[in-house]
């Protein structure tokens, strides 16, 4: 039971926290292993892949992803809430308050002042993502995936061909995860 409010309580945080969206809440799903026993800190690469491919915000795929991991499916229940919650709250608290508000130009300065810390979140996932992905190995030593970075431009060069372009994205995806599952990487 300790764990489902432990869930509720980490992921509302993040829902409270993390301006921005879905990649704001990055860093602090790397984060949480450091608190709980729930994920390594290298599954993130992971989380942010699946949810990447799969219908829905990002973050809120994540959540699912991390609070099933940690508890099964009630897990991933009360992670999605929790992370969804505080908005859900202030959604609510900002309709009913919007219209006297929206002119004012002090609403309208804080909210031109949280765009830098939104922008500096993602900066830090995106550097944290593409450090753990890219250049540690499991024994945490340097390496530079060739493989995947040559996949990388080989699916740039083949989605930007003229008679190739017109394939829907799925497509793509698709392609993409099957590589990486027949070559685990």
């Amino acid at each position: 039971m300790r764990v489902f409010w432990d869930l509720f309580i980490e992921f509302f945080q993040i829902g409270l926290f993390a301006i921005g969206g879905g990649p704001a809440t990055i860093p602090f799903l790397m984060d949480l292993p450091s608190r709980h026993d729930w994920y390594e800190r290298a599954d993130v690469a992971n989380m942010l892949a699946v949810s990447e491919s799969t219908p829905g915000p990002i973050g809120i795929n994540m959540a699912t992803y991390a609070g099933y991991r940690a508890a099964g499916f009630l897990g991933g229940i009360t992670a999605t809430f929790s992370l969804v919650l505080p908005s859900l709250i202030v959604i609510i608290i900002v309709a009913r308050i919007l219209n006297s508000f929206s002119q004012n130009p002090y609403v309208r300065s804080a909210f031109y002042t949280i765009r830098p810390a939104v922008t500096g979140l993602i900066a830090t996932a995106v550097l944290g993502i593409w450090e753990t992905s890219l250049f540690t190995a499991e024994d945490g030593s340097f390496q530079f995936p060739v493989f995947p970075v040559a996949l990388v431009v080989l699916f740039y060069f083949a989605m930007t061909h003229k008679k190739l372009k017109k394939l829907h994205p799925a497509f793509w995806i698709f392609c993409g995860a099957v590589i990486g599952i027949v070559f685990q990487m």
